[in-house]
This record gives C-alpha cells, sequence and structure tokens, in this order.
C-alpha cells in the first residue's frame, strides 16, 4: 500500500538491477523477495527493512530501521530507546541492541557497546552497565546480556551487520561456590535447565545468567513440580540466588496441587479467564474482536482430504477446540465439552473474502471456537486460515496448533493417523483446579472471598463511576 507524500513507510527495491534472491537460502528469500503488484506478473521486488518518506519535493529521507521496534515476551520495545540509555553512560562511545534466539523460543535483549576513551586503561565493567540500566528501565527493556567490542562490525553499506556479532556468555563476576545441601543441588539443577547454562552456582544471580520474567515463571514451576515448594516470581526478584531462595523455601507452605485429570462433573463451570470473554461475548454480541487468526502459506500439491482428516484429529486432541458454551438461568454460563466435532473446511476465491474470513462472529452458544478457510492462488500456492476464538485459546496457542496439524496432515498423506501421546490434561482439568484452589465466592473463606474482601477496602471511597468523554 503506497503512502503519500510526508507519510513514513517501508521501502521496497524493484527493477531490472534486482537479484533474484539469497543464495542458498529459500526461507530468507521468501520473506524478502515478495511479489511486486506493481509491475508484469512474477515480477517481484525487495523488502529492504528501511523506512523511509518522500518529501513534498519529491526527495527520499531516510528513517532508521523497521525492526528497531520489536515484541519480546509481550512487550513492544523501541531498540533505539534501550541503545539511547545504553549511549549515556559515560565510558560508552557506540551501542546497539538486538533480540537474539540462540535457543528455539527464548528472545533475549543484548546490548553490544564499544567503550570510549573516557574508559582509560581500565576495561569497561559491563556488569555495571547492566545494573545501571536495571535501575533506569522497566525489566522487560534490560537487556539480558551486556557484551563489550573493539568496533561494531558493519556490511559494507555501513550498517549494523547483525548475523555476525557475537553470541553473549552468560555469567557473573562472582567466585563459583558449589551447593552445600542436595536442595541447593537440585536448585542450581533447575536454574541450569531454565537458562540453558552449563553451572551455576549458589551466589549467581538468576537474572545476572540471562534470566526473565517469562523464564522466572517457567523456574517457579519447576520448583513446585521438583522440590513441592512454593514460590512466587516476586520472591525471585528479591532473592535472585540459590542461597537467597533456601529461607524462602524454608517459610513457604506447600506447593499447592498440580493440575491433574479429574472426572468431569455433569456441571462444568468456566475459568475465570473464560467467564470474561464470555460475558463480553453476550454484552457486544457476536463479532470479531476476540478473533485470533493464523495464516499459513502451503505450497505444492494440497492433499484436501488430508487436511480436511487433519483438523478434524486437531479439535479431536485439544477439547477447548471442541467446547461451546451454554447458559442456564439459575447457575449461570457453563462449558459443553462435545464428544466429536469436525471443522468444515471452507473456501474463498478472493483476498477480501479471506479478509472477511478472518472476522467471521463466532455463535460460542452453538458453534466450536474454530473456523479453516482455504484461498487457492496460483502457481501451486494456497492459503490455509484457521480463526480460533480467545476463549479457546491465545497467542502462544498458535505454534502448537500450527505444530499438531502438521503433523496430523503428514500422517495422513502417508496414509496413517497422527501417533502422538495422549495430553496429560486438558483445560477443562485447568478450570475445576482453580476453582478448587481459589473457591466459591458463595464461602467467605475460600481465597477468591479473601481477594474479594481486600479489594473492595483497598477500592472504598473511589467514584462508582468513571467519567470519561464519549468520543
Amino acid at each position: 500500500q503506497p503512502v503519500p507524500a510526508g507519510v513514513s513507510g517501508e521501502m521496497y527495491v524493484a527493477g531490472p538491477g534486482l537479484t533474484r534472491g539469497y543464495l542458498g537460502r529459500a526461507a530468507l528469500t521468501a520473506e524478502r523477495f515478495v511479489a511486486c503488484p506493481f509491475g508484469a506478473f512474477g515480477e517481484r521486488m525487495y523488502r529492504t527493512g528501511d523506512l523511509a518518506r518522500w518529501t513534498s519535493d519529491g526527495e527520499l529521507e531516510y528513517l532508521g530501521r523497521a525492526d528497531d521496534q520489536v515484541k519480546i515476551r509481550g512487550f513492544r520495545v523501541e531498540l533505539g530507546e534501550i541503545e539511547a540509555a545504553v549511549l549515556a553512560h559515560p565510558q560508552v562511545a557506540q551501542a546497539a541492541v538486538v533480540v537474539r534466539e540462540d535457543r528455539p523460543g527464548d528472545q533475549r535483549l543484548v546490548a553490544y557497546l564499544v567503550p570510549g576513551d573516557e574508559s582509560g586503561q581500565d576495561p569497561l565493567d559491563t556488569a555495571s552497565v547492566r545494573a545501571r540500566l536495571a535501575g533506569e528501565l522497566p525489566e522487560y527493556m534490560v537487556p539480558s546480556a551486556v557484551v563489550s567490542l573493539d568496533a561494531l562490525p558493519l556490511t559494507v553499506n555501513g550498517k549494523l551487520d547483525r548475523r555476525v556479532l557475537p553470541a553473549p556468555e552468560y555469567g557473573t563476576e562472582r567466585a563459583f561456590r558449589a551447593p552445600r545441601s542436595p536442595r541447593e543441588e537440585i536448585l542450581c539443577g533447575l536454574f541450569a535447565e531454565v537458562l540453558g547454562v552449563a553451572r551455576v552456582g549458589i551466589d549467581d544471580s538468576f537474572f545476572e545468567l540471562g534470566g526473565h520474567s517469562l523464564l522466572a515463571t517457567r523456574l517457579v514451576n519447576r520448583v513446585r513440580a521438583v522440590l513441592g515448594g512454593e514460590l512466587t516470581v516476586r520472591d525471585l526478584f528479591e532473592a535472585p540466588t540459590v542461597a537467597g531462595l533456601g529461607p524462602v523455601l524454608d517459610a513457604s507452605a506447600g506447593a499447592r496441587t498440580p493440575v491433574a485429570r479429574q472426572e468431569r462433573p455433569e456441571w462444568l463451570p468456566l475459568s475465570f479467564a473464560q467467564r470474561r470473554l464470555w460475558f463480553l461475548h453476550r454484552f457486544e454480541g457476536p463479532g470479531a474482536t476476540y478473533n485470533i487468526p493464523l495464516a499459513l502459506r502451503l505450497t505444492g500439491d494440497l492433499d484436501r482430504d488430508a487436511l480436511e482428516a487433519a483438523l478434524a484429529d486437531v479439535v479431536a486432541r485439544h477439547e477447548a477446540l471442541r467446547t461451546v458454551f451454554a447458559e442456564d438461568d439459575a447457575d449461570g454460563p457453563y462449558q459443553i465439552v462435545l464428544d466429536h466435532a469436525r471443522p468444515a473446511l471452507h473456501t474463498v476465491t478472493t483476498e477480501e473474502e479471506l479478509k472477511e474470513a478472518a472476522r467471521y462472529p463466532f455463535d460460542l452458544g452453538v458453534e466450536i471456537p474454530l473456523r479453516a478457510v482455504l484461498w487457492p492462488r496460483p502457481a501451486g500456492e494456497q492459503v490455509l486460515l484457521i480463526v480460533i476464538h480467545h476463549i479457546a485459546g491465545d497467542g502462544r496457542s498458535t505454534r502448537p496448533l500450527a505444530r499438531d496439524l502438521a503433523t496430523a496432515y503428514a500422517a495422513h498423506r502417508a496414509g496413517d493417523r497422527p501417533r502422538w501421546d495422549a495430553l496429560p490434561v486438558q483445560y477443562a482439568d485447568y478450570t475445576l483446579w482453580q476453582q478448587d484452589v481459589l473457591g466459591s465466592e458463595q464461602d467467605p473463606d475460600s481465597l477468591v472471598s479473601r481477594q474479594l474482601v481486600f479489594w473492595r477496602e483497598a477500592l472504598a471511597g473511589l467514584p462508582e463511576e468513571l467519567e470519561l468523554p464519549a468520543d
């Protein structure tokens, strides 16, 4: 979509001088060399990743990189803002901040810097730089590692060459102290497992070793599962070492009962998250506000029968995808997990129809919260659109969904069925577990009742209604 003069956009390059792609890197070529809607059929244009805008007198003004804004652990982060904070250090001359994924699924911010002349003969202490950033930036913007370089690597065009930036070595300056007890030995092992490092001493800080809030959540869950101790993420922030966590575990109550498969009652309640979405669905009426679309480009010959069978297998595997939500006049909403549900594979012929399919208004009372649409394209390409209602999943749900669908499709193409282990728990089991842990609002001694009392007292005296402009 071309933008008018004065409006920023990503710069694309096309024409006879454009190369055919990256040698031996088909995935990167497909990502960067895209169809050109302004030229002849089959012509390509290159996505530069540069932001620019036309001035009123027809000149092109460079504005920076489009990938300077990233999304990490659910937060949108301006890398330039972090770089500016690094450059504010009196001993730093140059800085670059990137997102690295050295382990699949584990994205971390890493800052690279070049010391300035003010650092003198003493090497710049990168740990002190990170500590300073931790005092100035929100936790999610603090780099997991700070790496000092003699110079930032540049391409022939003078841009930062991200491909040759070295992987950081996570560690601390403290002397290594070995565990002193079996529990400390287990904790050191859990730290190392979650952080992906070779070894951890009892004085090594979880966050100096590259930890962040998402990894902290994983560690808390691992401690609960292995040691039966109940920690919070806040506990870990306040006592980020194995030695520091010992007294916290001594003072904590036993771990909560883990989520496990449960016998289903005849009336199956909704979780609190489901109740929120169900209420909004009833309040607003059927709509697309909470649709989560997942679009997959498929190349090659498509076996439609195998794809339909794979969709049915995925819905059969995940109960949340075959759940509808009914209402009782006396007891309110409840969920019904259907024994069988085979989603239809709809076909559209235009891009506009595909966009409209992404906005499909689910009727949660009678329809399963998943819909699949196929858009055939020229040259053996198809676009598969899967739309999930947020009541059945979230953004992170799309990865296991795509993985299971690919597994099932490959099996049916080979004339077989997918051979996967049964899921140990389903979402309905979590719902029942949540109800057991929090209790009922009708029970004054339950956890949820105590929380309600706390918030009613904390919010007492505030206005009943917040006046906001209607527009």
